[in-house]
């Protein structure tokens, strides 16, 4: 069976990620399904396993193909963009740049077919701004440097999928960038992913922007039947399983019951509630409409824990298996 290989990217360097990353290639198993690859910054990634005490030693390459690829030995294809003594836990321009750059090599590895899916550890928005990259983060960087148009956010976790009309904008923003083309855009991420996933008719409902979803006008000023009911009937029409807008303080319950297999929040904190409670440690983000699998934790970087070995490594292992489950098979 083909093992896929994972790009992995080590994020912001002063953060958790290379710790995670660490803990979770010591996991024999890790091995077993996938081809792991670091991309980042080797000696970073060897004092990460000093901090841990880990047995792992790390390879630095400097092509995908000097990989060995087992377990015991990191390959970590070597960037080499980081000073030896970066400050860890904080905000640095050069760990912001450095993630910025550990990411664009992946897409370039992956647009090469060197490299099968990504996985991403995580990124500081304010360092990598300071590095000279304005983006609101992982998704959007790969929207660009994809030339994808049409993507979304998702987010996994136990008993629940969500899936994003707007992220990374304040909720005044968010209200105004909410449009029928965009609400049906989104639908047909949701139902395209999942049947590619193997459902056979996905269930999906589409959250409201008001609460109540509007209660027929008493709350807001129309928006539900103005952005969002017609985007949901253009869905309808093509014979999509989707319900909406409904009221979203009981459709995450409904949800997680199973009514529904992914629900189509209206903004960032709308949909992101409700799965941090679920699960944290063993969220998931999926970028999907790329034209590249790209999975990652959903979580930060944690600069109050960084250096210390405290981070969990379950979200980022997560994010490795859907990676591996997502990734294009190829003949052996």
């Amino acid at each position: 069976m083909y093992k896929p290989i994972v790009g992995i990217t080590m994020g912001d360097s002063a953060g958790v990620g290379p710790e995670i990353i660490m803990k979770a290639l010591n996991d024999p198993d890790v091995y077993e399904n996938c081809r792991p690859l670091v991309i980042g910054d080797a000696k970073i990634l060897r004092r990460a396993g000093d901090i841990l005490n880990s047995r792992l030693t790390v390879s630095s390459i400097k092509e995908t193909s000097e990989a060995a690829f087992k377990y015991g030995s990191v390959d970590c294809l070597d960037l080499d963009l980081l000073p030896a003594d970066l400050p860890i836990g904080r905000v640095s321009a050069e760990a912001g740049n450095a993630a910025f750059r550990f990411l664009q090599k992946a897409i370039e590895l992956a647009n090469q077919n060197q490299i099968d899916a990504i996985c991403t550890a995580p990124l500081n928005k304010e360092a990598l701004h300071k590095g000279g990259h304005i983006y609101p983060g992982h998704t959007e960087i790969l929207a660009e440097l994809t030339g994808t148009k049409d993507f979304s956010m998702m987010l996994t976790a136990p008993k629940l999928k969500v899936i994003h009309i707007t992220t990374h904008v304040g909720l005044i923003d968010a209200v105004k960038m909410i449009n029928p083309e965009r609400v049906y855009k989104v639908i047909r991420l949701a139902y395209d992913t999942l049947k590619k996933a193997g459902y056979s008719d996905p269930k999906i409902a589409v959250c409201g922007i008001n609460p109540h979803a509007g209660e027929n006008g008493l709350f807001g000023y129309g928006e539900e039947e103005e952005k969002v009911v017609p985007g949901v009937e253009r869905a309808q029409q093509e014979g999509i399983n989707v319900q909406g807008p409904l009221p979203a303080d009981t459709l995450f319950f409904r949800a997680t019951r199973g009514d529904f297999d992914i629900v189509v929040a209206m903004y960032h904190d709308q949909g992101h509630g409700p799965i941090k409670v679920l699960g944290l440690e063993a969220g998931v983000n999926i970028t999907v409409g790329l034209p590249i699998i790209r999975t990652s934790v959903d979580h930060g970087t944690a600069f109050d824990i960084a250096g210390t070995g405290l981070a969990d490594e379950m979200s980022i292992k997560e994010a490795i298996r859907q990676a591996i489950e997502l990734a294009p098979q190829r003949a052996v």
